[in-house]
């Protein structure tokens, strides 16, 4: 069976799920510029069991992303998988696959016992793993990291638990817990663990452009990459990805394009949020204007704005200033 990740391209590049960045808009705007497969935002999944609205909010699956899988993450087989099968019998048509957090280094996370607090206790992944697979009608996966810290580098005794357990797909971050974004992402175990398993990995750390993407594809010999912080204000990298992994010419888009694709993403934003959670388009607008001359004086602007039509105004005197 072709997993869906794999329905557009034989080597994807993926939206990697980020908590507060990789919403329906954003995720919608990716796919826009060639992104092969989305991710929701990480699910807590005893905020589904709790009845949490915002929680349920973060699954919206829009017709424009499909497919698309669910990410959740918590350390409790039964309530993992009950919220799978519920998920599945509510909203199964809009789901894709399912995915596992089993690599988030966030202390409020870790400290719960769930993300890559995971890594430290294989057995009881493999537990979570077994009853997620069972329970879903559809394919499982999980990310994880290359292991807690430096002397805990455990990603391949992990995967193969993993694959063992059910795991239809595995995604691997090339650095540890303790690493978090700093430091260079090692391939070298993202390949050890391609080489260990039967099933598919996919590549995560450290792809900012096509050809390091392109390089870490072919130094590892993983099955698609996943894009985190590389797509940040960058949409675009999906052309760019999808161009170096094609042998072909890629011409970056101007200043005045990128603003374009910031305004859309506010309006989209505003169109689809309450319009009060606006400060949270500030970090996205920051890395579109990344590099542009005059980004630090409008970055002062936006941070100061009061409401979206003060944003949207900056925004729009923004691009007027750029040339096309």
């Amino acid at each position: 069976m072709t997993l869906p990740v794999f329905k557009k391209h034989s080597v994807p590049a993926v939206l990697a799920p980020m908590a507060g960045i990789s919403d329906a808009v954003f995720r919608r705007i990716c796919v826009e510029h060639g992104c092969d497969f989305t991710y929701t935002e990480m699910v807590s999944a005893k905020g589904l069991l709790y009845g949490g609205r915002k929680t349920r909010e973060l699954i919206r699956i829009s017709p424009f992303e499909k497919p698309c899988a669910v990410q959740l993450f918590g350390s409790d087989p039964a309530i993992v998988s009950d919220m799978i099968r519920e998920l599945y019998d509510g909203c199964g048509g809009d789901i894709a696959m399912f995915d596992i957090n089993m690599g988030c280094p966030m202390p409020k996370i870790t400290g719960n016992g769930e993300g890559s607090a995971l890594m430290k206790n294989v057995p009881a992944a493999a537990k979570l793993m077994e009853a997620c697979a069972k329970a879903s009608p559809l394919p499982v996966s999980c990310k994880f990291r290359k292991g807690w810290d430096d002397s805990s580098v455990n990603a391949v005794e992990f995967a193969k638990a993993m694959e063992e357990s059910g795991a239809a797909m595995v995604t691997v971050h090339g650095r540890t817990r303790e690493q978090f974004y700093h430091g260079p992402a090692d391939r070298s175990i993202i390949k050890q663990v391609v080489e260990a398993v039967s099933i598919p990995v996919l590549g995560n750390g450290d792809v900012f452009s096509g050809e390091s993407a392109k390089a870490m594809i072919e130094e590892t010999g993983c099955a698609g990459v996943m894009i985190a912080r590389g797509a940040e204000g960058n949409p675009f990298i999906f052309e760019e990805v999808r161009a170096a992994l094609s042998g072909l010419p890629y011409v970056p888009p101007t200043d005045y394009m990128r603003m374009t694709e910031a305004i859309r993403h506010a309006e989209g934003f505003l169109a689809e949020k309450d319009p009060r959670l606006f400060p949270e388009l500030r970090k996205h607008m920051s890395w579109y204007t990344k590099g542009m001359r005059g980004a630090l004086e409008f970055r002062r602007g936006v941070n100061t704005a009061r409401s979206p039509e003060e944003l949207l105004g900056l925004l729009y005197s923004f691009r007027e200033t750029l040339e096309k």
